[in-house]
């Protein structure tokens, strides 16, 4: 299954505008409260798992009959994955930047 471009895009803008500090709270509701950056990655996080819930609500309401549309559960899931490779895609960097900090010499 492959991502829409735009939801690629948003995951992007929205993971950069924490990166940048900005000023605005980003599209996905991200708040700047002035913390650290184990506060910006809690809120990232917290935001990728709030997202996976949500698709799992819109996907048991539809399997259950009771609303809601294939077309909901699609882009719930896609929203879903997408979050989920930003997510993966961070933490390989902290990884790597961790190495890399290792291999410093004192």
């Amino acid at each position: 299954m492959s991502i829409p471009a735009s939801f690629a895009l948003d995951a992007y803008a929205r993971a950069a505008g924490i990166g940048a500090g900005a000023a605005t709270p980003p599209a996905g509701g991200i708040k700047d409260n002035g913390g650290g950056f184990g506060d910006i990655l809690k809120q990232a996080l917290d935001e990728a798992v709030d997202t996976a819930k949500s698709g799992e609500q819109k996907i048991a309401a539809v399997t259950a009959g009771r609303e809601g549309n294939i077309v909901d559960v699609v882009t719930a899931v896609a929203e879903a994955e997408a979050t989920l490779q930003t997510v993966v895609t961070v933490r390989d960097k902290v990884i790597t930047a961790y190495q890399e900090i290792m291999r410093m010499p004192i």
